[in-house]
């Protein structure tokens, strides 16, 4: 079989869409290729009572980003969420101290599904990132963060990247998250 004869034939084509200026995505909408499916990326809102957030600074960028990452094959979100949190911030996290905030569509290629926990202030500078990169400028090997900080919640939009930061001040409510958290926190156990 060759190209020609996979091609659509011109009569069948869609009035209106000119075929030659079809782009896979409207290919995939007219149903003549699958739809590419998200990548899903997993990460952790570590709050304080304080309204502030951890932000771990991306090496070598401008920008602060939640200690995030892509999911394996066969892991769960909040497995991969505990995985990324360590990696890039040397903190383990129990998964019973997390609130699952859901999935959420971060890119047009990426969803991002979010964990949030409460946190005791911890020092920043008692954070590390074990997970490294090779710098392909210097051959260097570097922590794919290299600073960490606690933010009050009207920082995130001047430290983060635009989507990370319209997900976190417009698409949640992290002062609610707070107060959920707290209040479970503070329920008494069951005898």
């Amino acid at each position: 079989m060759t190209v020609n004869q996979l091609a659509v034939p011109l009569d069948s084509w869609p009035v209106g869409i000119p075929a030659a200026s079809a782009s896979p995505r409207q290919w995939a909408v007219l149903g003549l290729l699958p739809l590419r499916s998200s990548r899903l990326s997993c990460g952790t809102v570590v709050l304080l009572e304080s309204r502030e957030l951890l932000l771990c600074h991306v090496t070598g960028q401008s920008q602060w980003d939640l200690p995030k990452g892509g999911i394996h094959a066969g892991e769960t979100p909040i497995d991969a969420a505990l995985r990324e949190t360590h990696e890039e911030t040397g903190l383990r996290l129990g998964a019973d101290a997390l609130l699952d905030l859901g999935r959420h569509a971060y890119t047009s290629r990426k969803d991002l599904h979010l964990f949030a926990c409460l946190s005791e202030r911890i020092d920043p500078r008692e954070l590390h990132c074990p997970s490294r990169f090779v710098d392909r400028m210097t051959g260097r090997s570097r922590p794919e963060m290299d600073g960490f900080g606690w933010f009050g919640f009207d920082r995130i939009e001047s430290l983060c990247t635009p989507k990370l930061a319209a997900l976190l001040t417009r698409r949640l409510d992290l002062a609610s998250v707070v107060e959920r958290l707290d209040a479970v926190r503070r329920e008494p156990l069951a005898a």
